[in-house]
């Protein structure tokens, strides 16, 4: 056996298919767009490599869509096939096993041999961005932190991937509210990994978190490089950077960068998706007219509604039709969240329930108006939204919603609670949003008490 280019033992003989395979590991940790290219290069190279076919199948079960499965489990059946007949490592052996707790919906067996893999060398890098990404769909940020730090001071000055593990790390730092330590991590990793988009991305959700749209603005201009070769992940930069915009209120830079980046392909991939709707809703929340936008988008979640891969997909193809008051199509996707919850059968479907349930019904009750219902379901499902995957970015969308909500029904105390927990969490620095619904929370209270007719 050899070596790859993240030291790790392989079956893979020095030549061609060990070249395509290093491509492949060091693409997929810079989310490159030619890691497809590369993996497929590999298998062609050598076909029975078990392992590459056990990734194969963990990238497009990553994918969160239905029909990607069959795909995923027919390279799990190559793999298993390959290991049959040629002597693999432990390692190779233990990711095919995990694809395979993967799709049977054991999702606490598969981080469990990642994890078991990790304990043995923690210089794998690979299993390493495996399990971050696996617990970042799941919403397991301090697990994502507890793997990292584990794994961190083996990658040493030398090695090829310690750039890209230090990104993971400024995300894990981030979303578990170590705001400067995931600055200074993800500045560092961009240094040593000039492609690593995850850390520079990490840096973006700082400011996020921090209420420092400029400095994010700052961060992001003229580094563009840095994930202009990224595949869909890409989108999601820009994302950020509308984001930064539009709590300035910028919006005019909002639309544009909606239209000519986030949009730029018009992609049914959930994480597109969920870019683009949540980016509308933010908009329309804020008073903005996002014109006809919504309706290419609620097309293409009407074809989603029997998908039921991942609820943060989910939720997002619903905001899409609650945005275009596709009344049919929610009504479709509601009821396959209903037979989702009673099935119970995986974590997956565990969060179909809950969160799924309430927010869903939030999301439905706040397109038709009755701001009472949806602040009540929407309220209920924050207590669990962690479980329905994605950051705290993402997640913010919901968090919102649920306050605009409060305002609109007549919850002030209940909506101010929540602002200012919003607020707690981001360091106790108020945000573009957090000081325009505390300013009109302010002003409706007032209204309302010079509208009072004192008691005699």
């Amino acid at each position: 056996m050899t070596q790859d280019i993240l030291g790790q033992t392989t079956t893979l003989p020095t030549g061609a298919a060990l070249n395509h395979w290093n491509a492949t590991q060091m693409a997929f940790l810079a989310h490159g767009a030619a890691t497809p290219t590369h993996l497929a290069a590999t298998l062609a190279a050598a076909p029975g490599f078990a392992l590459a076919h056990g990734v194969k199948g963990i990238f497009h079960v990553l994918l969160g869509r239905r029909e990607m499965l069959p795909t995923a489990h027919e390279a799990l059946a190559l793999a298993r096939a390959s290991l049959a007949q040629d002597p693999a490592s432990l390692r190779e052996t233990a990711i095919v096993a995990a694809l395979g707790d993967w799709l049977g919906g054991n999702i606490a067996d598969a981080l469990a041999r990642f994890q078991a893999v990790l304990a043995a060398n923690p210089t794998d890098t690979l299993v390493l961005k495996l399990d971050h990404a696996l617990r970042f769909v799941m919403g397991d940020a301090p697990g994502m932190r507890r793997a990292v730090e584990a794994a961190l001071p083996a990658h040493g000055d030398d090695h090829p991937a310690r750039g890209y593990v230090l990104g993971c790390h400024a995300f894990a730092l981030e979303e578990t509210g170590s705001y400067t330590r995931a600055q200074a991590a993800g500045r560092l990793a961009l240094q040593i990994c000039p492609d690593d988009a995850w850390g520079l991305h990490a840096v973006a959700h700082v400011h996020d978190m921090t209420g420092d749209a400029v400095g994010g603005l700052d961060w992001l201009t003229g580094r563009e490089a840095a994930w202009a070769h990224c595949n869909n992940f890409r989108y999601h930069v820009w994302w950020h950077k509308a984001l930064m915009h539009l709590d300035l209120r910028q919006t005019q830079e909002v639309l544009a960068l909606y239209d000519l980046e986030i949009r730029a392909d018009r992609t049914d991939d959930y994480r597109d998706i969920s870019n683009a709707s949540s980016l509308l809703m933010r908009l329309e929340l804020d008073g903005v007219d996002v014109g006809a936008r919504w309706g290419e988008l609620a097309d293409l979640s009407a074809a989603r509604t029997e998908d039921g891969s991942l609820i943060f997909a989910d939720l997002h193809y619903l905001l899409a039709l609650v945005g275009d008051n596709r009344a049919d199509a929610i009504s479709t996707l509601v009821a396959r969240l209903h037979r989702d919850a009673r099935a119970q059968s995986s974590q997956m479907h565990r969060a179909m329930e809950r969160p799924g349930l309430s927010a869903a019904a939030g999301l439905e009750a706040f397109g038709e108006g009755r701001y009472d219902t949806a602040f009540l379901n929407l309220a209920h499902a924050r207590q669990t939204m962690q479980a329905a995957g994605g950051s705290h970015a993402q997640r913010d969308v919901f968090e919102r919603l649920t306050i605009d909500a409060g305002i609109r029904a007549g919850y002030l105390d209940e909506a101010q609670a929540i602002l200012a927990a919003r607020t707690a969490k981001r360091a106790g620095r108020e945000d573009g949003y957090a000081a325009a619904r505390r300013a009109l929370i302010a002003q409706v209270t007032d209204a309302a008490c010079v509208g009072r007719v004192p008691a005699e």
